[in-house]
């Protein structure tokens, strides 16, 4: 990719830093500031009536530089083609397909053709200097052929987020493209006319195969909309349960935490699984799943991020002037199989943010899982586990938004003099001081019930202490 496209691409992520921080969002402008790549919460979904599965998809293949060292990414396919397309409209894709580049290869120009290579899929995020975003799937695999050859990408960007629905959809894909490149389109075609299923429901799909027939292929999206986009095995595959504790600890005080792997897989979905262990809260700063070489400056940002660095980088991290005096101030975590340790740096109180009580509390959740326990067990149980540290925590805020004279308000005072704990006050002093809280709080304020959902959980909560409470001077009562 020439030095401009360079330049425009880190332009775009420069902007969003600065927009990042002086941009609230407001009711009648909710989309100035960009989410994670992960569905909003149960509650805040949006109608998809209409909505298509995907925009574009990109066969992104590697060729040699001209009188350089090295492979340089190009689009030898794009399904629908850009000939149909207006002018502006081609001018504004333009720059989609840039990043796309980029994203699909972030390892930059260093490649060396190969025999063997297993094919992968991870996720990236494209995000608009006006908080737009759209996500890119992506699988990387070997061309057919003899020989040592580079590995070429299938991209599809959608403004759907649905990591599992997409690999599903790759996998026809690969299997048409054993066959004939030429399969592949008059899938894509068919997948494009369907109608986008809302969550929990389900959407099937004629596509013919010469010696096989016409296959019809079922494609479901999860009930929990907010957690399509996420797998927890990853996660905790690559950090015990406790180590999982310590980064949500620093990922809810909105610290810099930056995760590195070997496996683009494994930056993508441990990163979306992390930035999930918040909800109903919504991280609110630079969010990139994979940063491409030649962005790895983003990680000298003093802001908050959550990042996915390849492992060939760390060195750079690690000892590069740059990034040096943020070192007090970050945590990087390895979650490479085998590491010596998981933490290359971190600050050193995560263990002390959450209260001992909640600490406990979610470990017995987080324990009672099964080895084989499928995608959906896993992801509602590890979700209501760590959803369960804020309904005892700050649950209680809907009764300190009350009616004055300029609409409705959050009343912080009354609201810390109310923490049901005491022991729970440090940890619910930190949290009130970051953006995802203080959006949520907007929310609240500025809109008719925006979270039903969490409202939900703590009214079941409640009911909950009372009912335990009413046993429990029953049976007083009968000891007596």
């Amino acid at each position: 990719m020439d030095h401009g496209a360079m330049k425009k691409i880190s332009s775009m992520f420069s902007t969003l830093q600065e927009k990042l921080h002086r941009t609230k969002r407001s009711s009648s402008d909710p989309g100035v500031y960009p989410a994670p790549a992960a569905a909003p919460p149960a509650g805040r979904e949006r109608s998809h009536m209409g909505q298509l599965f995907f925009e574009y998809l990109l066969v992104v293949s590697l060729r040699k530089k001209r009188n350089e060292e090295g492979y340089e990414p190009h689009i030898t396919y794009q399904f629908p083609k850009r000939e149909v397309m207006g002018r502006l409209q081609r001018e504004e894709e333009e720059k989609c397909m840039k990043a796309a580049h980029l994203f699909c290869f972030p390892e930059g120009i260093n490649w060396a053709p190969l025999t063997e290579y297993r094919s992968e899929t991870f996720s990236f995020v494209l995000t608009e200097v006006d908080g737009s975003r759209r996500n890119g799937y992506c699988r990387r695999l070997l061309p057919e052929g003899r020989g040592a050859r580079v590995p070429e990408a299938y991209c599809i960007i959608s403004s759907v987020a649905c990591f599992g629905l997409f690999s599903k959809i790759f996998d026809e894909v690969e299997k048409r493209r054993q066959i004939s490149k030429a399969m592949i389109y008059p899938f894509m075609q068919s997948l494009r006319e369907a109608p986008l299923p809302s969550p929990g429901n389900t959407v099937t799909i004629s596509s013919f195969i010469p010696d096989a027939g016409t296959e019809i292929i079922s494609l479901t999206r999860p009930a929990e909309s907010w957690l399509e986009h996420v797998d927890f095995h990853t996660l905790f595959r690559c950090l015990s349960d406790e180590e999982v504790l310590m980064v949500f600890a620093a990922t809810v005080t909105e610290r810099r935490i930056i995760f590195i792997s070997e496996e683009l897989s494994t930056l993508s979905q441990v990163l979306h699984a992390v930035a999930a262990l918040l909800n109903p809260f919504v991280w609110q700063h630079t969010f990139i799943s994979i940063v491409p070489t030649v962005l790895i400056d983003v990680c000298a940002a003093p802001t908050p991020y959550l990042l996915g660095v390849q492992k060939s980088e760390t060195h750079t991290l690690t000892h590069s002037r740059t990034h040096a005096h943020t070192h007090t101030h970050l945590m990087i975590v390895d979650l490479s199989p085998g590491a010596e340790t998981k933490f290359i740096t971190r600050i050193g109180d995560e263990e002390s943010l959450l209260p001992a009580k909640l600490k406990e509390e979610l470990l017995s959740r987080l324990s009672t899982r099964t080895r084989h326990a499928s995608t959906e067990e896993l992801n509602r149980l590890v979700s209501e586990a760590f959803l369960s540290v804020f309904v005892r925590s700050v649950g209680h805020f809907s009764q300190h938004v009350r009616r004055c004279a300029n609409g409705r308000q959050f009343q912080k005072k009354s609201f810390l003099k109310a923490v049901e704990h005491k022991s729970h006050l440090n940890f619910v002093k930190l949290f009130i001081q970051t953006q995802m809280f203080d959006l949520f709080i907007q929310e609240e304020e500025t809109q008719p019930n925006p979270n039903v959902f969490f409202h939900r959980k703590v009214s079941e909560y409640h009911e909950r202490k009372k009912r335990e409470k009413m046993k429990a001077g029953w049976v007083r009562g009968v000891v007596v």
